[in-house]
């Protein structure tokens, strides 16, 4: 008999706080019944499994601001919960050169069952602890946490951090300009990835509800260890709780997305 596995985790916080905390590729883990999906233990190591440092980064902020976070359970490897349910890669064959042999094949009734086994649940916990918090009367910033691996394909990344965004700017602007007034850091806009990817999670749970948002990207070497989290965790604290006080953060603003072909009809960010 396997054992229950939960796709995602909520940390409880003040949802009337302000801000949501979000974290997508927070784990490596499989359910039972999927075995390593035919990969060697190694392979879960690595970034194509998860975001490495991740995790804790959330969790840290989490308890340093006292706010709510949602994390998902589940290796991206077994679905990736920012995809959008349609998106040909919501299920990885092939990934950064290494083919998963329980991807490959798969039936439609196999995407399906994990849809609706662990890619909705998690979603499904996202929108009832964003829908908690507007019922407190706030319209909470929405704050997703990645990160990314130094090197890709050969080439290393100098980024140490990065915001993506679609179309509304107004928290990533903020965290971009607030980490770059430390000379030793560099700070990306919308690297080494866009922010513009259909229907991915900051689409389904901020853009479509006009709530100010972003997804932060940090380089997977920097928050490796305990030590490097807490930098990080000392670094975004501060500015969070910055962008938290200004009432525009705090504004619904309904923005069209650059993946859908929707006009934007906001303030400029």
């Amino acid at each position: 008999m396997h054992k229950v596995f939960a796709p995602f985790q909520v940390i409880e916080g003040d949802r009337s706080s302000g801000l949501v905390l979000l974290c997508d590729h927070a784990r490596n883990s499989l359910p039972e019944e999927y075995g390593s999906l035919g990969l060697p233990a190694s392979q879960f190591e690595r970034h194509i499994a998860y975001d490495i440092g991740a995790e804790a980064l959330t969790l840290g902020l989490a308890q340093r601001l006292g706010v709510p976070a949602v994390l998902s359970c589940f290796s991206r490897l077994l679905i990736d919960p920012n995809r959008g349910e349609d998106d040909p890669t919501i299920i990885m064959r092939l990934s950064d050169g290494t083919v998963v042999p329980g991807n490959h094949p798969i039936s439609v009734e196999e995407i399906e069952r994990r849809k609706a086994l662990y890619y909705a649940p998690y979603h499904n916990a996202v929108t009832t602890v964003i829908d908690e918090a507007l019922e407190t009367g706030v319209n909470p910033i929405i704050f997703s946490i990645h990160s990314f691996t130094p090197v890709w394909k050969g080439s290393s990344r100098k980024w140490h951090a990065s915001m993506l965004w679609d179309a509304d700017h107004r928290l990533s602007k903020f965290i971009v300009d607030g980490l770059s007034q430390d000379s030793e850091l560099i700070v990306g806009d919308n690297e080494p990835y866009d922010g513009a990817l259909t229907n991915d999670t900051m689409y389904r749970h901020a853009t479509r509800r006009g709530l100010a948002h972003g997804l932060l990207e940090v380089r997977q070497d920097l928050v490796a260890d305990a030590q490097g989290v807490q930098q990080w965790i000392d670094r975004l604290a501060p500015l969070l709780e910055e962008a938290n006080h200004r009432h525009d953060m705090h504004e619904i603003r309904q923005f069209g997305s650059r993946t859908d072909g929707t006009a934007h009809t906001g303030a400029n960010p």
